[in-house]
């Protein structure tokens, strides 16, 4: 299996896309191959800033700790994505336009930690043609919502309510969910994206299947509805995030056990949350769900 890298240095880097394309192999995706850590920190270019956020070994502390965790609690690997998720943002403490280069989540795939990516993303079956099973290229050098760091980071970023990062678990809880809303425009608003997180915790929405069918009729009725007039969020105000970005030279590493807390942002209305809510929910008592009209008609005959 794919091992930690040799050599990690000091602060974390870019690796541009068309560099980190060399370096995953079909070794790498089979978790057959380490990455040549020496060579590939010769090919990144130096962050454009230099402080506390980008010290490399921080965020390979929570990667270790997250796999050591998943491991001695014989927990599926998913359950990696609920722990790692605010503990990653919360380290990190990017601003979106940070976040948005995926020239540093290619280096935290492939420089960092490519071993987690292995580790959490090949599947567990062979493939259909009978070879071996492998990641899929896009969890080293992706989009945001697939590639393996950036996901989370966006989840956290996106579910996140204010401080708490309490609906970020609860998102992640879900792989469909997470993997179908962020594909979604309309969770950067967030009394939809806590109305959606809200559902789950009702048990509304208990499966994947319910999940994906839920994110469709939300995304369907966006295009009629919209959810920023109806259910208005607050005006984000910039200085705690900034405060909190300046705050991460003194930081201790985030808690292992408690969640870390966010930027003090003012939260989202609950009122509006509480809307969507009941407006979803209404949605998805209408939706199709592959299963549920089986069971409906077999109870009608």
């Amino acid at each position: 299996m794919t091992a930690r890298p040799e050599h990690l240095p000091e602060r974390l880097a870019l690796l541009a896309d068309m560099q980190a394309a060399t370096y995953i192999t079909e070794g790498l995706l089979t978790g057959r191959e380490d990455v040549p850590s020496i060579a590939l920190n010769k090919a990144t270019e130096e962050l454009p800033v230099d402080d506390a956020r980008f010290r490399l070994r921080r965020v390979r502390d929570l990667i270790d700790d997250v796999m050591y965790k998943v491991q001695a609690e014989e927990r599926p690997v998913t359950a990696a994505d609920a722990w790692l998720a605010p503990r990653l943002h919360a380290t990190l403490r990017l601003t979106r336009r940070e976040a948005a280069d995926a020239r540093l989540w290619n280096y935290l795939a492939l420089g960092v930690a490519p071993d987690y990516v292995v580790r959490r993303h090949l599947p567990t079956t062979p493939k259909k043609d009978g070879g071996a099973p492998s990641v899929a290229r896009a969890r080293f050098r992706g989009v945001h919502y697939t590639q393996a760091f950036a996901r989370l980071w966006w989840t956290a970023e996106l579910f996140r309510n204010g401080p708490d990062y309490g609906p970020v678990v609860v998102a992640c809880g879900n792989q469909d969910m997470l993997n179908t809303a962020l594909r979604m425009d309309v969770v950067d608003h967030r009394p939809t994206a806590l109305a959606l997180v809200r559902l789950i915790e009702r048990e509304v929405i208990r499966t994947g299947r319910e999940a994906n069918a839920l994110a469709s009729a939300v995304n369907a009725s966006a295009a009629t509805l919209m959810y920023d007039v109806v259910a208005p969020d607050s005006e984000r105000d910039a200085e705690p995030l900034r405060d909190w970005i300046a705050a991460a030279e003194g930081a201790s590493p985030v808690s292992r056990n408690a969640l870390p807390e966010g930027p003090e942002e003012e939260r989202a209305p609950e009122t509006s949350v509480a809307v969507l809510t009941d407006y979803f929910e209404g949605l998805f008592a209408d939706a199709p769900v592959r299963g549920r009209e089986v069971v409906e008609e077999s109870s009608a005959g």
